[in-house]
């Protein structure tokens, strides 16, 4: 017992962003203790739990039970899993639960699930009463070290991914690994994708522990990336400095992989993953990146099972015709995360779109 009480106290990790600030706590068995949590930032009474119907099967009770123990009064709202739950329409379905269950705004909400559910649920939040606070609480690997921080809340359109959105910072973060152990294979891989992401544009010294990665490590793996995370947000909370769009490497590509998919073929981590293959090829060419480097960056996705070419019968003409609404674009001006060592990224304005073709070919 001693040792879970030390995990799961363990001193939690601030996210400053701008002029606010929130929580992140990382450790086990902390999912039974996030009404100890939550009262700490929270008073509620009322609250709504936003879950998978995979995700809430798992641990919704546990939450339930949790949060009414300490008073709160919880509803549980369900959205099929997946991509194609991103959507206004699923987002008006939720606000119209929540104020059937009397939710106002004192109220707050709590995502519970992977990253599908923590930025349809951000969005919520930004929305309902004009907004009200929401807690997240990342049930997968990639939602643990990537989307649950930072604050970006979106959902889909027809147009592209994340096009309808707004800033909108969690309270808190409750990061339970224990949850991790529910998921399937192809979901515990995807989440290295943005692992690798953070080493390559900024620890690679976490790039190379990642060569004799112990699953038991996890908590520490976790906690190393939301601090990652956390400093670049810190220094440019709305990525108007440059220093976010770091985070970006890989995406420009990978979203527009998933489009293409229509979110069916490839998970986001996949579709990351492949996109970090063609982010480092035009890196090779454009960043000097080494071919000795780039190889290593292929080896290490390959190692955690994630894709780095595409099927052959993949509509990659269709990949490109999507990238050209991604919101990283300026003007029609190509904004592109290179890498030119590991360890290191920078913004590229001298990346054309004939690059991306070229590095799409490739894939």
């Amino acid at each position: 017992m001693a040792g879970k009480r030390l995990t799961r106290f363990m001193t939690p990790i601030i996210i400053q962003a701008g002029n606010q600030s929130y929580e992140a706590h990382v450790g086990s068995d902390l999912l039974e203790q996030a009404s100890v949590l939550v009262s700490r930032k929270l008073s509620g009474p009322d609250c709504a739990i936003v879950s998978d119907e995979n995700v809430a099967g798992h641990f919704a009770q546990a939450l339930v039970q949790s949060l009414a123990g300490a008073g709160f009064r919880p509803t549980l709202i369900t959205i099929p899993p997946g991509e194609t739950s991103k959507t206004l329409d699923e987002a008006e379905r939720i606000c119209a639960r929540m104020s059937e269950a009397g939710l106002d705004r004192s109220s707050f909400l709590v995502a519970l699930g992977g990253g599908v559910v923590g930025d349809l649920t951000g969005f919520v939040a930004a929305i309902y009463h004009r907004g009200i606070p929401y807690v997240q609480v990342p049930t997968t690997l990639l939602a643990q070290v990537d989307s649950s921080i930072g604050g970006k809340t979106a959902v889909n359109t027809v147009a592209g991914k994340n096009l309808i959105g707004a800033w909108h910072h969690p309270a808190l973060v409750i990061a339970d690994v224990d949850t991790l152990g529910s998921l399937p294979r192809r979901e515990w891989k995807q989440g290295f994708a943005e692992v690798i992401k953070h080493a390559i544009i900024r620890d690679a010294e976490m790039f190379d522990a990642l060569q004799h990665f112990d699953r038991e490590d996890v908590a520490a793996l976790v906690r190393r990336n939301i601090e990652i995370k956390a400093a670049i947000v810190a220094a440019d909370e709305r990525e108007m400095k440059g220093e976010r769009a770091l985070l970006n490497f890989g995406h420009t590509v990978g979203h527009a992989i998933e489009r293409a998919g229509e979110y069916r073929d490839f998970l986001h981590g996949e579709a990351v993953s492949l996109g970090i293959v063609a982010a480092c090829e035009i890196s090779v060419r454009k960043a000097g990146l080494s071919e000795t480097e780039r190889e290593r960056i292929l080896t290490t996705l390959r190692s955690f099972d994630l894709p780095t070419r595409l099927p052959v019968d993949f509509p990659r003409e269709r990949i490109l015709e999507t990238i050209q609404f991604d919101k990283k674009f300026r003007q029609r001006e190509v904004r592109f995360i290179v890498t030119p060592m590991i360890g290191s990224a920078r913004v590229a304005t001298d990346v054309t779109l004939k690059d991306i073709a070229a590095a799409i070919r490739q894939l």
